[in-house]
């Protein structure tokens, strides 16, 4: 069976066909998140901390970096990316211990990452585009690392599934040439909104299973692309999430936490309570309110797709009697009673299977 392995200086990641399946926390990208480049700009680093803890105490395996903003200052990546991605990489590690995926589209800054990096990191990524392959290849062959191989190519993403598998074979033929084994390739068919295009979820399913059984490759995908434009996007994130495993699917770059309810919706709840003439007691706090009342949590929790891929490992048996749904599903610890028990988010060590 095909087995990815990617690593950090402790711990082992393996991205297999009867592996459970691989989280690719997707957070720390500034991409479309004005307030995180602003901070990155700026030199401000918390958000990065509490991004990096959060998804690895959600269920997080491995966690992207991606350094991809575009400074005020100085509007070129080329110089601002390489160093920003060696201050992310450094900083993450230093807090968890989870492999890494390097995610950049300027080719030093995935160089820097990797120079940064303990252990394997995931390099993401490589297109079927002339001048990507030139470059990508002989760094992936040079640094001894995975590589995720995104399936577009100098025409652009084509509507086509069939279009899409041939470039993925095309890439794997050609890392071939650099000696580059197709277990070390994990590649994204790419999912399209499902909303834009009603066969976008049968499209990538069909595609999985050709990659599995013809190309002998593990892939990933953008989750959330499926539900883009969409109303209650983790209603079709939980759906799309288990059929994708269950036609092969090994991986998934996503967003595995839950957002803390935000204050305004706690207040607004509360006077709707009081409203109702319902008397709360007076020590009742936030976090009790917020269960009691099917809000969520004030803290940052694992999300409902992590839910779905717990009990989707559990029903594919890559989950042998149910241990890690049963460890998933047990009630959080009250505030203050993570720091009792000793542990820091990230710290538990995953056994390497072979």
């Amino acid at each position: 069976m095909t087995r990815t392995i990617v690593e950090s200086k402790t711990r082992t990641a393996v991205i297999g066909f009867d592996e459970p399946f691989c989280v690719i926390g997707e957070r720390i990208n500034p991409t479309g998140r004005k307030k995180l480049a602003a901070e990155l700009e700026a030199g401000d680093f918390s958000t990065v901390e509490s991004d990096a803890l959060a998804q690895v105490a959600a269920g997080a395996t491995v966690l992207d970096i991606n350094a991809g903003v575009v400074y005020n200052s100085n509007p070129n990546p080329n110089e601002t990316e390489p160093p920003l991605m060696t201050r992310m990489i450094e900083l993450v590690q230093g807090l968890v211990d989870v492999p890494l995926c390097i995610d950049s589209s300027v080719p030093a800054a995935l160089e820097a990452g990797l120079r940064a990096a303990h252990g394997r990191p995931l390099l993401n990524s490589v297109t079927g585009e002339e001048e990507r392959l030139e470059y990508v290849l002989p760094l992936v062959k040079k640094y001894n690392v995975p590589v995720v191989a995104i399936s577009n190519d100098d025409t652009g993403i084509s509507e086509d599934p069939d279009v899409r598998f041939a470039v993925a074979k095309k890439i794997v033929e050609r890392a071939a040439d650099f000696g580059i084994p197709a277990h070390d390739i994990v590649v994204d068919p790419l999912v399209m909104p499902v909303g834009a295009m009603g066969t976008a979820g049968r499209q990538v399913f069909t595609l999985v299973r050709r990659l599995r059984e013809e190309l002998g490759v593990n892939t990933t995908c953008g989750a959330s692309n499926i539900s883009f434009g969409l109303p209650n996007r983790h209603g079709i994130n939980n759906a799309f999430l288990p059929m994708a495993i269950e036609a092969g699917m090994t991986s998934a770059i996503m967003n595995p936490i839950a957002l803390p309810v935000k204050a305004s919706e706690i207040e607004a709840k509360k006077a709707e309570v009081a409203a109702a003439g319902i008397v709360l007691p007076e020590d009742m706090d936030d976090e009790t309110f917020c269960q009691l009342f099917g809000l969520g949590s004030t803290r940052p929790r694992a999300g409902k797709e992590m839910e779905a891929i717990m009990a989707a490992n559990f029903l594919m048996n890559n989950d042998p009697h149910g241990g890690n749904w049963i460890k998933f599903n047990k009630a959080p610890p009250k505030p203050g009673e993570e720091v009792r028990s000793g542990g820091r988010a990230g710290s538990r060590s995953r056994r390497r299977r072979a």
